[in-house]
């Protein structure tokens, strides 16, 4: 509490010292609109906030997390027309919108140690008397992976760390082999999904996955129902499909589910897993990790429960055995519309994902009744006389949990559409207390950090853009303090993958923002039985203040998009961040060339062998290959053009709204910015991604790779590559700065 404390108040004082840097509340002519636009908007503002009520978020999450909600159950059906019926009566344009997607269940889960001893694994979450939907086991979905394949597999275990494939390079440094073995590895370190996809890679034959309570459990508090963090008992379920070669339907790639659509064979299905995988609770791991023999693992690798680590290889011996029903189960979009009134084919989307694992309070209720008052309060404007000059959309996704396939199957179907008409796409998903996250498209950079100087936070006397700019400061590394400190805006990050972003941002080029609270919330229940509303109520926003401030963060921006009388996109952020992008690919050839160059030499003096600990079982590596130089000069050039050209707009636009009759037509350029920083080709590999500037690493999953052609080709060290994707994205920045001179031409 004490460390808490202070870190408040050296936060408060941070903010003290930078509140006269930023833009005050209320002062200011908001991007895209002139001064009476601005004076109107911001009394549109005013009402908005006025109607909004926490208690209707409190009464929502009751309602919609009462029982379990997964993809394909009949509670995610009634909630679907519970809220289709809400929006009705909000005066949105509501209808529900279907599709059919593989969704396996399984049907056999066993997971045992069959040497030094037999011991089956409970693989099973106990009903607490403390939480009363966590009793709900009929309607509960048992702890599983979906998409894993079936299989009924059994080896020595080996425990791989986070199971990453630097991991993997630090098993083989020690001669530790996974071929035709079991892997366990703890959750964390990346996304769940690349853990069986590297395991397989290197030869294992099956995947355990756990939550150590060093990550997620005693270690890092009290645990539930105490506190709220995992108990021993508790499994975080999800999804292991390889998104990061394409989200949504396995079997409807590039194309929307519908009852009609071809469908692949399930076995030529590219995203399930190659091996078996099943999540277990530290509670099942234990004596797993207990029994296992080899050398201690290094201190970076040991977890929290009450064992000494090592490595296996021998001993124990586990079998797993899974077995799925593969089901095409109907999944149900919400899509509710208010039409515009001066420009109806520009659409602002809004969207939150409705399905869950089990009860889901948090994920993803949470965000997903603040999005519900947004939009109630936006129907009340409505009703009152009040019209947005563009068409506003407001969705709820269905079978996000299972890799984004409400959203995916949606946008793969109404693609020609959105391409025409879709101008921004704003998400959000789970919500808690603390500080405003802001990631997205970097052309809208300046105006989310407008947006959120002009929202107090509930517990702080500042706004949220001045508490979470004074926590950078306090917490982050030496540059990221000197930028937050210096710099008009704060930075926003870069978008990977995780949520119902993806398919607007990365596969049609929309551009997109994903926004939520976080940092002061009790974790623990991720996933599992115990996130429920009595977890939620303990631990999370427990008075929806925050649910509200999201609301209000997320309805400016909705409200301010569907009104300015130009699209505020601004390209003097997104020239500075693409730079840093640049430099940073360019230092990774020199760090990469550097590390290549010692490590050889010392292989060759023989002192690489030396310098290990002498308990560490070790194997001399080879040398690395030479990286060679790799020319630049085109992504430079590229860059300077853009440079020029964000710089260009800014002076011609400052201040000004376009000319009589050029309204529309330079709002359909801005709009295609985003687009033309997309590729048909996609990237190498996996041709649905095709932003050239963000995407899901091949081997993160949820994390972020900017400049991914460039950048994921100099790590996997394919020089040729690297030099073809740098002229890709070279030219890609050229089309961009093309745009933007096309927009500031109108001026």
């Amino acid at each position: 509490m004490k460390s808490k404390l202070f870190r408040v108040a050296v936060g408060l004082f941070l903010a003290a010292s930078v509140a006269a840097q930023s833009m005050s509340a209320g002062n200011g002519t908001l991007m895209g609109f002139s001064a009476a636009g601005t004076r109107e908007q911001r009394e549109i503002e005013a009402r908005f906030d006025a109607s909004l009520k926490a208690e209707n978020l409190r009464d929502w999450m009751k309602r919609l997390a009462a029982r379990p909600h997964y993809t394909g159950s009949a509670a995610g059906k009634a909630n679907a027309e519970f809220m289709a019926d809400q929006f009705r009566k909000w005066g949105f344009d509501t209808k529900i919108e279907s599709f059919d997607v593989l969704f396996p269940t399984p049907k056999t889960r066993l997971v045992e140690m069959t040497a030094p001893e037999r011991f089956t694994l409970k693989l099973n979450e106990p009903a607490l008397k403390e939480d009363s939907t966590s009793g709900q086991q009929d309607e509960q979905l048992p702890s599983y992976n979906a998409y894993s394949i079936d299989g009924d597999v059994t080896g020595p275990l080996v425990y791989v760390n986070y199971g990453t494939p630097a991991d993997y390079d630090e098993l083989d440094r020690r001669g530790i082999s996974v071929k035709g073995k079991i892997v366990i590895s703890r959750y964390g370190g990346a996304w769940r999904g690349i853990k069986p996809k590297v395991a397989a890679e290197r030869g294992a034959i099956g995947s355990i996955i756990y939550s150590d309570p060093k990550n997620d459990g005693y270690y890092v508090g009290d645990v539930y129902p105490q506190g709220a963090f995992r108990n021993e008992n508790g499994v975080q379920r999800g999804s292991v499909m390889d998104m990061p070669l394409y989200p949504g339907d396995p079997l409807t790639k590039g194309v929307g589910a519908t009852k009609d659509a071809r469908r692949i064979a399930l076995k030529d299905a590219e995203t399930l897993t190659k091996i078996p995988v099943l999540p277990i609770s530290y509670a099942d791991a234990a004596p797993l990790l207990k029994n296992l023999d080899g050398d201690v693992v290094p201190e970076p690798w040991r977890g929290a429960l009450p064992l000494t680590y090592h490595f296996g290889g021998k001993t124990p011996t586990v079998r797993i055995k899974l077995e799925f029903n593969w089901d095409i189960k109907t999944i149900n979009n919400v899509i509710a519309k208010m039409p515009g009134s001066v420009f109806p084919d520009q659409w602002i989307i809004r969207g939150n994902h409705h399905d869950a694992w089990v009860n889901g309070a948090d994920d993803p209720i949470s965000g997903l009744v603040a999005e519900m008052e947004e939009a109630r309060a936006i129907g009340e404007l409505a009703k009152a006389g009040w019209r947005p000059k563009r068409t506003i959309v407001y969705a709820a996704w269905d079978a996000e949990e299972q890799g984004l396939m409400g959203s995916t199957e949606w946008v793969e179907t109404h693609a020609a559409e959105l391409s025409k008409k879709a101008a921004v796409y704003i998400n959000t998903d789970s919500n808690g207390r603390g500080f405003l996250g802001m990631g997205g498209s970097h052309t809208l950079e300046r105006f989310i950090n407008d947006v959120a100087r002009d929202v107090r936070d509930p517990q702080m006397n500042m706004s949220v853009w001045e508490r979470a700019r004074a926590q950078q400061i306090v917490s982050g590394g030496t540059a990221a303090r000197r930028e937050a400190a210096e710099r008009p805006d704060m930075r926003i990050g870069a978008l990977g993958s995780g949520s119902d972003f993806t398919p607007f941002l990365q596969h049609m080029g929309i551009a997109s923002l994903n926004l939520g609270f976080g940092g002061e919330s009790g974790g623990g229940s991720y996933h599992s039985i115990y996130d429920s509303i009595d977890h939620y109520l303990r631990f999370g926003d427990t008075d929806f203040a925050y649910g509200v401030t999201l609301s209000k963060v997320c309805g400016r921006a909705v409200l301010r998009l569907a009104n300015a009388d130009t699209l505020p996109f601004e390209f003097t952020n997104f020239a500075d961040t693409i730079g840093t992008y640049v430099n940073e690919v360019t230092r990774l050839t020199d760090t990469m060339r550097e590390d290549t160059l010692l490590t050889n030499k010392l292989i060759e003096s023989g002192m690489l062998r030396a310098v290990q600990d002498p308990r560490d079982t070790f194997v001399m590596p080879s040398p690395k290959g030479e990286v060679p130089k790799i020319d630049f000069t085109p992504l430079q050039n590229a860059l300077k053009r853009l440079q020029a050209s964000a710089a260009a707009y800014q002076k011609a636009s400052a201040g000004k709204n376009a000319p009589a009759g050029t309204q529309k037509q330079l709002d359909e350029i801005l709009i295609n910015t985003e687009r033309s920083l997309t590729s048909i080709n996609g990237l190498p590999r996996r041709d649905w991604f095709r932003h050239q500037i963000y995407a899901p690493g091949f081997y993160t999953g949820y994390g972020v790779k900017t400049l991914p052609g460039v950048r994921e080709a100099i790590e996997q060290r394919d020089w040729k590559e690297a030099g073809e994707q740098i002229m890709v994205v070279a030219a890609t920045l050229e089309r961009f700065a093309a745009e933007i001179d096309k927009a500031a031409k109108l001026f």
